[in-house]
């Protein structure tokens, strides 16, 4: 008991991080490009593949079918945060995101993400 609560403390010390995470099926070599306001939260996003109700259908099938030990989870890169006070963590967020996703190209056979209309 002693043990859960030192390992909730130590959990919940570690700062909220926002960035920009990979998952990769290193069976099919495909990866989808993702961003989230907490990388705490990437456990969570297991759970929900765990579950079946991932809303990336390709992403979900492929969890399923090979299963999870054949996915590995990455943090590509932690948002730097500014005093500014015009500063935005959403859009500076999903500008990081964009940067990625040109980068690593994950669409169609290369990736579970989908290209956006501008």
């Amino acid at each position: 008991m002693a043990e859960k609560k030192e390992l909730r403390r130590q959990f919940e010390e570690v700062p909220i991080e926002a960035g920009i995470y990979e998952v990769q099926n290193m069976e099919n070599k495909k990866i989808f490009i993702g961003k989230t306001p907490n990388l705490k939260t990437l456990n969570g996003m297991k759970h929900i593949l765990n579950m079946g109700a991932n809303n990336n259908k390709e992403l979900q099938a492929d969890w399923k079918h090979f299963g999870p030990e054949a996915f590995t989870f990455t943090v590509l890169e932690v948002l730097e945060k500014s005093e500014d006070p015009s500063f935005n963590e959403k859009k500076a967020l999903e500008q990081l995101e964009e940067k990625w996703l040109n980068d690593k190209q994950p669409f169609g056979e290369h990736g579970y993400n989908r290209r956006t209309k501008a």
